[in-house]
């Protein structure tokens, strides 16, 4: 399964001659109350071959990130009279973009779908691969596809509409695929002396690369593309527990976390050399106010790692760092190391 075609810079004249050359029967712009306001204004002043089209608005954040939501957006969909030459245009985050793919490849068992990812970690992480879906009763992502949009459009431009909270969130992955394939972007991330959009557009664009490069190595996740998923079983669970309280973690937040205990547990299992390991612990915290983890909680978070959608045969599976720039992945571990792991995590933190 080949990419998507990934356009970079100004973007309107692209979707704009996609529009003209092709009569779409009708067009939707899904969109949450952030990206409604600040975003896809800036999108339609730029279109001159747009005429009729319906804006569908959904609540931002993970939390609506369900079926419910979906089904929602299904019915509005058929009462609108959309048919199987429809197209929709995902405006948003990767919880919008996520979540607007599965609409689309599932609506009529299919209709064509645009990205235009407008948050740094859609523009470096959801933006390529082809994944799509929703989480289940808080278990990530455990129910979707794998359905490639016609185009990914990215502009900068639109990361200047973030605060730094949300552009931190999307530099968490950028530093982790630095981490699993490429020890220059890391060096070159973890230097930047500050984080805005001008500073970081040199970068996103190597990002999705190295991510383009393992998703088409492995477009079904069967081998090396579960590399992308280091940090991200500690992460995911950390997330999901998160949503359940009045203070929930960003997705790059929980996986930042995520990253330094995998890399603790990387270490005890022999695959990290110590040096590589405190390396990394001192580059996300001169990046990331981090804090430790209630031991309370652990159990709770080994319940939802069960879930992962990595693990087979009822033992959870890690994708590790062996070296910075280099990961290997299907690595079975027990509680014992997890909660020793978690335990030399807290140790770091105090």
């Amino acid at each position: 399964m080949k990419s998507a075609p990934i356009h970079f810079g100004s973007i309107a004249s692209v979707l704009d001659q996609y529009l003209h050359e092709n009569n779409f029967s009708n067009i939707f712009f899904l969109v949450d109350e952030n990206t409604h306001v600040h975003c896809l204004p800036i999108l339609l002043a730029d279109l001159d071959h747009l005429s009729a089209y319906e804006i569908l608005e959904v609540d931002a954040g993970e939390e609506y990130k369900t079926i419910e939501t979906v089904s929602n957006l299904w019915l509005a969909l058929a009462e609108l009279g959309a048919d199987r030459n429809a197209l929709v245009i995902n405006v948003g985050g990767g919880v919008l973009t996520d979540m607007g793919g599965f609409m689309a490849s599932t609506f009529k068992r299919g209709i064509k779908f645009i990205n235009i990812p407008t948050t740094l970690l859609s523009q470096v992480d959801a933006s390529v691969g082809g994944k799509n879906g929703i989480d289940l009763e808080g278990m990530k992502n455990m129910v979707g596809t794998f359905t490639q949009p016609e185009m990914v459009l990215i502009d900068p431009k639109f990361l200047k509409t973030l605060e730094q909270r949300q552009i931190k969130s999307g530099l968490a992955e950028m530093l982790k695929h630095g981490l699993i394939q490429d020890r220059d972007h890391w060096d070159n991330l973890v230097q930047l002396l500050s984080h805005n959009a001008d500073d970081l557009a040199p970068f996103i664009m190597d990002s999705i690369e190295i991510k383009r490069q393992v998703v088409e190595a492995d477009p079904y996740e069967k081998g090396m593309r579960k590399i992308l998923n280091f940090g991200h079983t500690i992460g995911h669970a950390i997330e999901s527990e998160s949503l359940e309280t009045d203070f929930p973690l960003l997705h790059g937040e929980a996986i930042v976390i995520g990253m330094i205990i995998e890399a603790f547990l990387a270490e005890q299992k022999g695959f990290l050399a110590t040096e590589d390991r405190e390396e990394i612990c001192d580059g996300f915290a001169s990046l990331y106010a981090l804090s430790t983890i209630d031991s309370k909680l652990i159990p709770h978070l080994l319940e939802w790692m069960s879930y992962d959608k990595k693990n087979e045969n009822h033992a959870i599976h890690f994708s590790l760092i062996d070296q910075i720039g280099s990961c290997t992945y299907n690595v079975v571990c027990n509680e014992e190391e997890i909660n020793a792991a978690f335990e030399a995590y807290n140790t770091w933190i105090n």
